[in-house]
């Protein structure tokens, strides 16, 4: 069982970045019982779920045959169960019983003009084409292994990198206004995020599988406790779009800003979302850990993240707008600061919302999946070390 410890870790990795590839899984019963099985810390054997599986495709082949145009017959390979085809390929994903089958693979099967399964020469047997489930396991399993540590040296930086920022605003008394207290709360989340996905990596990724199957509920609570803080660095990002947006575009209107709305919607609201998908999770989609990214239930956070970037973006463009008009008529050194502020915070929109605004469009290739896989690590991972640099180790104030 340790290469199929190997593919969870792979899939964890994945999964706080974008979500897998899909799988089509045909047969939700077995699925069903085999995660209640490893909620109880049980090993299923291949040899018992092909058991069940041909018990399952038995029942099927027992079915209503149809009537009409040429079909290939409803079929058990001996490791999957296919249905009645037309003329064609057809394709399942590849089994997961199986330690060495990368599930995230296809396997083919062809059904001939004439409605006979596809024979291979060599054998002149009927034969199902499993060669892809194989093919890419060893890379992909360093692949994971590099992402791994990526992310650990990624947040570890973030984290000392993110601390020094604080005992910087801190320490100097001068740097004390509101938009550094925003700066500060977002430091914090970034920590907080940073501090519970190690945790979170150390125990279901690394060589603790026995916590998990002791302990369930320790990394179910680490989940949503990454959901949060991440919705929440995302929401503190907005509460600084919507403060540099209300002191610039209508500071005529209002006095000095309350932070206790801020401190609400960047620590308060997040709580919503994140409560919603443990319970949706629980009910739903109750696998081992919550590790696994094949749920569209991931929309209940992501979904708040995307509109907090897209308002933020709307409300950046708008301060962007009004600053370059003013930049025109007055040439003051006050717009040109806000400036300054308003692009360090334009500049991480794209960058921190990179996986948010592009996993839908991930390459189906293996090399530029992994270019692309990794590309979108960094980006993730070092969000809080690019949050420290622009916000304060480039910060002119702090210089």
């Amino acid at each position: 069982m340790r290469r199929r410890k190997k593919y969870d870790f792979q899939s964890i990795i994945l999964m706080i970045v974008l979500p897998s590839s899909q799988r089509v899984h045909t047969l939700r019963e077995i699925e069903g019982e085999r995660e209640t099985e490893r909620e109880r810390g049980e090993v299923t054997t291949h040899t018992s779920l092909m058991s069940s599986i041909c018990k399952l495709c038995r029942f099927t082949v027992m079915s209503v045959l149809p009537s009409v145009g040429s079909y290939c017959n409803r079929t058990w390979d001996g490791w999957l169960c296919w249905g009645d085809s037309s003329p064609g390929t057809v394709m399942q994903m590849c089994p997961e019983y199986f330690a060495d089958f990368d599930p995230a693979e296809k396997v083919t099967k062809v059904c001939n003009p004439g409605g006979q399964w596809f024979h291979h020469p060599e054998s002149n047997r009927v034969w199902t084409n499993y060669t892809q489930c194989q093919a890419h396991t060893k890379d992909k399993l360093k692949i994971a292994i590099s992402l791994y540590y990526l992310a650990m040296v990624g947040h570890g930086l973030s984290i000392v990198s993110l601390i020094i920022c604080l005992i910087i605003f801190s320490y100097f008394k001068s740097l004390s206004c509101q938009r550094i207290s925003l700066h500060k709360n977002m430091f914090l989340s970034f920590i907080l995020n940073s501090i519970i996905t190690i945790i979170w990596l150390s125990l279901t990724a690394g060589n603790n599988q026995a916590i998990n199957a002791t302990n369930p509920v320790i990394c179910k609570v680490l989940a949503v406790l990454n959901q949060y803080t991440s919705t929440s660095n995302y929401f503190w990002m907005l509460c600084e779009g919507i403060y540099l947006h209300t002191l610039i575009i209508v500071a005529v209107f209002v006095g000095e800003q309350q932070l206790f709305w801020y401190y609400v919607l960047g620590w308060g609201f997040p709580i919503v979302p994140a409560i919603t998908y443990a319970v949706a999770r629980g009910l739903f989609f109750n696998d081992k850990c919550w590790i696994s990214s094949n749920t569209h239930l991931l929309y209940i956070t992501h979904g708040p993240i995307q509109a907090a970037l897209l308002v933020n973006f709307f409300f950046l463009l708008n301060i962007v707008r009004v600053l370059i008009t003013k930049l025109k008529d007055t040439h003051c050194a006050e717009s040109t600061a806000y400036m300054k502020a308003v692009r360090a915070t334009l500049i991480l929109i794209p960058l921190l919302g990179v996986q948010y605004i592009l996993f839908p469009s991930r390459p189906e290739g293996h090399i530029s999946r992994a270019i692309y896989d990794f590309f979108v690590n960094v980006v993730s991972h070092f969000q809080g070390l690019l949050v420290a640099v622009i916000f304060c180790f480039c910060n002119a104030e702090v210089r």
